[in-house]
């Protein structure tokens, strides 16, 4: 297992279809980037559940997990299921997240998610940013999706607790789902963390990846 640091890490961007999306995929990511990085300026955007309690809940969650951050936070109002009827929308708040932001890495769903939305999202994430780090995050579902994530991000056993914690204490309205559940959580944690040598894991999909071994 090869380790590789990104560099200095000031700009982070993370993208979700649905409020508590990075949380999951990415929360254990964002809680070691920001408590490392004190400052670092995050901008977040969610493609729907705005206007309402599901908007609450994500500003709440993301504040949490990005301790100490600059954060900016947009959550849209499309209709959840149906990114893919709303392209254009979508297109057009990725496009202006791009031209406010030159992030260090970016946080997105993976391309080849079974979800229309994650899947939709994720497409558009690869012509906005060219040029930047993109690590897709995976979300595990009914659909047994999960596939072979080509980089980790190893969590210490504090901050995979704590994200469980948050996503239990910030999201209430998914409580009821069946596979919302600590369980869930930390046992596909302690899996990626297995196959990175660590105790527990966030995985990612990296389309590509330019080296500077001579730098």
């Amino acid at each position: 297992m090869i380790r590789l640091g990104a560099g200095r890490t000031d700009r982070v961007v993370a993208v979700g279809a649905h409020c508590d999306d990075i949380a999951i995929g990415a929360g254990g990511t964002l809680l070691t980037v920001c408590r490392a990085r004190p400052g670092v300026r995050v901008d977040a955007l969610v493609l729907s559940g705005g206007g309402g309690e599901r908007e609450q809940e994500e500003r709440d969650a993301l504040a949490a997990f990005c301790p100490g951050a600059d954060l900016r936070v947009t959550v849209l109002k499309l209709p959840d299921g149906r990114v893919p009827a709303h392209w254009e929308e979508a297109k057009a708040a990725v496009e202006e997240l791009r031209e406010r932001t030159e992030p260090d890495l970016v946080l997105s769903p993976r391309t080849d998610d079974a979800h229309q939305d994650h899947r939709g999202l994720a497409k558009l994430m690869t012509t906005a940013f060219r040029d930047h780090l993109v690590l897709r995050y995976e979300i595990v579902k009914w659909d047994g999706d999960l596939g072979r994530p080509s980089a980790y991000q190893p969590l210490t056993p504090e901050v995979a607790e704590e994200k469980v914690r948050l996503l239990q204490e910030h999201y209430p309205s998914q409580r009821h789902r069946p596979w919302y559940d600590r369980e869930a959580f930390l046992g596909l944690a302690r899996i990626r963390g297995i196959e990175c040598h660590a105790r527990y894991a966030e995985a990612f999909d990296v389309a590509k990846l330019t080296l500077n071994l001579g730098g």
